[in-house]
C-alpha cells in the first residue's frame, strides 16, 4: 500500500529508472539540493527529475489576464496567470513549446488568447472557443494567429453545447483544425454518435475523465480507445488529479489509466500541465514537477517519451 504521507523526494527516489536519460536531473545539482523555480499557482519549487527532450511541448495550459474582462456569467474567475508567470513554469519544467487553451472564464471572447499567442510567438499554438455565430473571416483570423482547434467545455460552461459540435466541426474541418472535448465520462459516452461522425480530429482533455475506480475497464475508456485506433482521436495525459481516488503523490489510479492509453495508442497521445490548475483551490495546487515526473511511471521508453512530448504535438498542432 502506498503511503500518502511520503515526501515528494522520497516518492521520486522510489521511481524505477526506465531509461537513465529520462530520470536524470533536468538541471544538474539544483534539483538534488531542492532548489528550483517558484511558480505562481504551482506547489513546490523543486525541479523535475525527468529531463525532457528538445522541443518538449506542454499541450494544455491557460492564460488569465485581467487586462481582458472575464465573462460575467463565468463560473471560474481566478487571479492573473500571465504569459510571464507561465514562462517561469517553462523554466522549471524545461519545456519550450506550448498550447494555450481558451478557458471557460472568457467564454467566446478570444482576445486574451490571441494576445498571448503574439507574446509567445512561433513556439505556441492555441485552442479557441467559438459558437455557431462565428464568421468565416473570424476563423481565418484565429488561424493566422496560431489557433489549431476549438474547445467545447461541456463541464464548466463557457458558451458551447453538444449541439454545436456537428455544425462547427464541418466548418473547421477545411482549416485542418480539431475539436477538443472537456466533459465528464458519462457525457462523452452518451454522445458517442456525435463524436464518431464529426468530420475532424477529436482531442479529449484530461485522460478523457475516465471514471474511477473503473479505470481501464470503464466503457468510456473503451470508447475513447476505439476512436484512437480509428486514427480520429487524441488524448491529453493531463489532469491526473481530476478523477483520482488515490491522490498525490502517486495518483496510482490515474497513472494506470494513462499507462493503458500508452499501451493502446502511444502515437495518439500528448502531455499537458493544466497550469494554473483553475479547478484546484488556491491552497491545493499540485506540484507541477511531480506531475511531469509521473511520466516515468507511464512511459515505457525514451522513444515513446519523445513521441508524446515532441513528435505527436508537432503533428497535431503543426509545429
Amino acid at each position: 500500500m502506498q503511503n500518502n504521507d511520503w515526501s515528494r523526494r522520497e516518492f521520486l527516489v522510489s521511481i524505477p529508472c526506465v531509461v537513465a536519460g529520462m530520470t536524470a536531473l533536468a538541471h544538474g545539482e539544483a534539483g538534488a539540493t531542492g532548489q528550483g523555480v517558484a511558480v505562481k499557482w504551482s506547489a513546490g519549487t523543486e525541479l523535475p527529475r525527468l529531463k525532457v527532450p528538445a522541443n518538449a511541448t506542454d499541450c494544455h495550459h491557460h492564460i488569465y489576464d485581467t487586462r481582458f474582462p472575464y465573462d460575467p456569467k463565468a463560473m471560474l474567475k481566478p487571479g492573473d496567470a500571465t504569459v510571464a508567470d507561465y514562462r517561469l513554469l517553462q523554466k522549471r519544467l524545461g519545456t519550450t513549446r506550448n498550447i494555450i487553451v481558451q478557458p471557460s472564464t472568457y467564454a467566446v471572447d478570444n482576445r486574451c488568447l490571441v494576445d498571448s499567442l503574439k507574446q509567445f510567438g512561433k513556439s505556441a499554438r492555441g485552442v479557441a472557443v467559438v459558437n455557431t455565430s462565428v464568421t468565416d473571416a473570424e476563423l481565418k483570423e484565429l488561424d493566422a494567429a496560431g489557433v489549431r482547434g476549438i474547445r467545447f467545455n461541456l463541464a464548466q460552461g463557457g458558451g458551447t453545447t453538444w449541439e454545436m459540435i456537428d455544425p462547427l466541426g464541418k466548418r473547421i474541418a477545411p482549416l485542418g483544425w480539431h475539436i477538443q472535448i472537456q466533459a465528464d465520462g458519462a457525457g462523452i459516452l452518451a454522445h458517442k454518435e456525435i463524436l464518431n461522425r464529426v468530420p475532424c480530429q477529436i482531442v479529449f482533455d484530461h485522460l478523457g475523465h475516465i471514471p474511477e475506480p473503473e479505470g481501464v475497464t470503464s466503457p468510456v475508456f473503451g470508447m475513447i480507445s476505439d476512436i484512437l485506433h480509428k486514427g480520429k482521436g487524441w488524448v491529453k495525459l493531463s489532469g491526473f488529479y481530476y478523477e483520482t481516488k488515490v491522490g498525490p503523490p502517486t495518483y496510482a489510479d490515474s497513472v494506470a489509466v494513462a499507462s493503458g492509453y500508452v499501451k493502446e495508442a502511444p502515437e495518439r497521445l500528448v502531455w499537458g500541465s493544466d497550469w494554473p490548475h483553475p479547478l484546484q483551490k488556491a491552497d491545493e495546487k499540485p506540484d507541477d514537477a511531480l506531475l511531469l515526473d509521473l511520466l516515468t511511471k507511464v512511459v515505457p521508453s525514451e522513444t515513446t517519451l519523445n513521441r508524446i512530448l515532441v513528435t505527436n504535438p508537432s503533428k497535431l498542432y503543426g509545429f
